[in-house]
């Protein structure tokens, strides 16, 4: 089966199932570093067939992205076609550990491989843990209320305000608590060195427009909500079926005030902020095993895009 057959068959496949995904998405960040030159892998099984990608990427321990992911990264973007993606599919991962086996490091945690699949197209799942890979990271989306003119709803003793220079320490604090607990799930990685990089970070979105809030529970500072307007989150808005998107970069609530509505409070104060600079979806990530995050947001509105699956290492 041709290349341009594939292409549009999986095309058409995905959109069907989910009318939220692009023809083409793009998942990779601008800011890695590619190792090496892409490899594509083609399978055919009877009528149906299959290609994949297969690229490594980098990061500098040093960089804060790799708070987020192992220093070195295999990815496999999947396309399939025919009456048996099944077949296809496990055929592709056959052929990807072939080419695992000779260019990954054996047992090195610092190397990940990594597949993104729409979350609705289901098909592979299977033939994902039978290769060993887990569904550790999520993006979720959440469309825009249009009918929404109200504001959020407003929870007694919270109050949110925006961000300043003073409230670094107590957004730093915050930042690296969520983290710590991320890491359980292995949708973050603590490096040596995160309380600087997150303190730079901060301090850099802390001197612009207000893109960060802080919740207070009678005065007291207890959740932050941090967030990329529109003309922010382009690097992520090639991943769905939107012309304008919003990313809530984060949402941490000091554990004394969890399940006390600060949480919602803040979630649904981002809405309105992203709402009113046009965001047609939302979008943001957080760790599918996590018994915390991955209701509260379904609550709040989202539903799953894409799942990334994940084995790290790589190559054990």
């Amino acid at each position: 089966m041709k290349a341009d057959v594939i292409d549009a068959e999986h095309a058409s496949r995905v959109t069907k199932v989910d009318s939220l995904l692009p023809e083409i998405p793009v998942l990779n960040a601008d800011d890695v570093q590619l190792v090496g030159d892409p490899e594509l892998i083609t399978v055919s099984v009877g009528d149906s067939a299959g290609s994949g990608l297969a690229t490594c990427r980098s990061v500098p321990e040093d960089s804060p992205r790799s708070s987020w992911q192992a220093l070195t990264e295999h990815r496999l973007e999947l396309k399939l076609a025919g009456p048996e993606p099944v077949a296809a599919i496990s055929a592709l991962l056959d052929q990807w550990e072939v080419h695992l086996a000779n260019v990954a490091r054996k047992s090195d945690i610092e190397t990940a491989a990594v597949i993104a699949r729409p979350s609705r197209d289901t098909i592979g799942s299977a033939e994902l843990l039978q290769h060993g890979f887990a569904p550790v990271v999520g993006i979720a989306v959440r469309p825009a209320e249009r009918l929404a003119t109200t504001g959020p709803v407003t929870t007694p003793g919270v109050r949110i305000r925006p961000a300043e220079l003073g409230d670094l320490p107590t957004a730093v604090h915050l930042q690296l608590e969520l983290q710590r607990y991320d890491a359980q799930f292995g949708m973050t990685t603590m490096r040596a060195g995160a309380e600087e990089m997150v303190t730079e970070e901060l301090r850099a979105q802390l001197s612009g427009e207000p893109t960060m809030w802080i919740a207070e529970l009678y005065g007291q500072p207890l959740g932050m909500v941090r967030v990329q307007l529109p003309d922010q989150a382009f690097w992520i808005s090639s991943c769905v079926n939107a012309a304008r998107v919003g990313y809530l970069s984060s949402l941490a609530v000091a554990e004394p005030a969890r399940s006390s509505g600060v949480g919602t409070a803040l979630a649904n104060h981002a809405h309105q902020v992203l709402e009113e600079a046009g965001a047609e979806v939302m979008l943001l990530h957080h760790a599918l095993a996590s018994p915390q995050s991955t209701p509260f947001w379904y609550a709040q509105g989202y539903r799953p895009l894409w799942t990334f699956w994940q084995r790290r290492p790589a190559v054990r």
